[in-house]
């Protein structure tokens, strides 16, 4: 049996072994492939790893030994599935494995901006406190996270989990969700998006991308907000009308916003965000930990192992 790993890399840069994965056959692992080089690394396998790397129906038909596609994350977009469905391939995702990771880094963002701990540092490291005439100085905002509203669009696991994180924080948590009031725990409101933008001092974004959600934020949206709002997104980057929320931010329209995705990865040098004020990005790190990629790692190595025993887990294309 041969597998292949398109683009392995991100996954495991080093610090994870293969070695499980390696001993169930022919095993061939690629740091990345380009679009053009997946014909030829794929020839001949039965299984296929991708984290990235697109997979469409064209790729499907030419490889009449592939029967089983694992994509190493939860979305699974960059697949065909409905091809793979049509060709009896199994197409499996991992889901929730880095549900913790990415509440963790919502607030994260959250901390930095209401504390704005990564300035504070940077000024200490410069001396200014050294020099202080008190024995303390700050010079923006800091904001007290007890009593404030953080709306979640998107009540899934990761949006459950970073709503018992702000309960935590003593927060009001209000989501808008397809859940009923009966499925809600008492802490968390059910609201309209609408509302929900007008009426939190938080945004988190934690719904899937789909044609109804592709730029849910966008200049209408933002103009709902308070001007002391801050927006998260560990979601997806088209989620966002990235100008959109460039102008408002430049505009003191929105307070600040915290982003770990962006709608073109790695962005373009002329991505208005990169400049914009009060803007703070981190490259799509949130679900990196170590723990939740030796989580990935295992639950790849479970949906392989069932799908070799006849029964699979996870399949996205039933």
């Amino acid at each position: 049996m041969r597998i292949v790993v398109l683009d392995g890399y991100a996954a495991n840069p080093g610090d994870l072994r293969w070695d499980e994965l390696q001993s169930m056959g022919e095993c061939v692992i690629y740091d990345r492939t380009a679009p053009a080089e997946v014909l030829e690394r794929s020839s001949g396998a039965e299984i296929l790893l991708t984290n990235k790397t697109v997979l469409t129906a064209e790729h499907m038909a030419a490889l009449p030994e592939l029967k089983y596609i694992g994509v190493l994350a939860t979305g699974y977009n960059i697949v065909d599935v409905n091809a793979a469905k049509e060709r009896g391939i199994v197409v499996t995702n991992i889901p929730a494995y880095s549900t913790d990771s990415v509440a963790q880094m919502v607030f994260a963002h959250i901390l930095n901006i209401t504390q704005q701990v990564q300035h504070h540092s940077e000024e200490v490291r410069k001396g200014r406190w050294s020099s202080n005439k008190d024995f303390c100085f700050w010079d923006t905002p800091l904001i007290e996270l007890r009593g404030k509203k953080i709306g979640i669009v998107g009540l899934g696991h990761t949006g459950f989990t970073t709503a018992r994180i702000a309960i935590g924080f003593g927060m009001q948590v209000c989501a808008y969700t397809s859940k009923t009031n009966f499925q809600l725990p008492p802490e968390v409101r059910k609201m309209e998006l609408d509302e929900l933008f007008r009426e939190c001092d938080i945004i988190s974004l934690h719904c899937p991308l789909t044609d109804s959600t592709r730029e849910l934020v966008n200049a209408e949206r933002l103009k709902m907000m308070k001007h002391t709002a801050i927006l998260i997104n560990t979601g997806r980057g088209p989620l966002i009308n990235e100008q959109d929320l460039a102008d408002a931010l430049n505009n003191g329209e929105i307070y600040a916003a915290g982003l770990d995705v962006l709608s073109q990865e790695p962005p373009r040098a002329d991505n208005p965000l990169l400049s914009a004020r009060n803007c703070y990005i981190t490259p799509h790190i949130a679900w990196a930990s170590t723990a939740a990629r030796e989580r990935l790692m295992l639950i790849m190595l479970e949906n392989i192992k069932a799908y070799l025993g006849g029964k699979t887990i996870n399949n996205v294309a039933k």
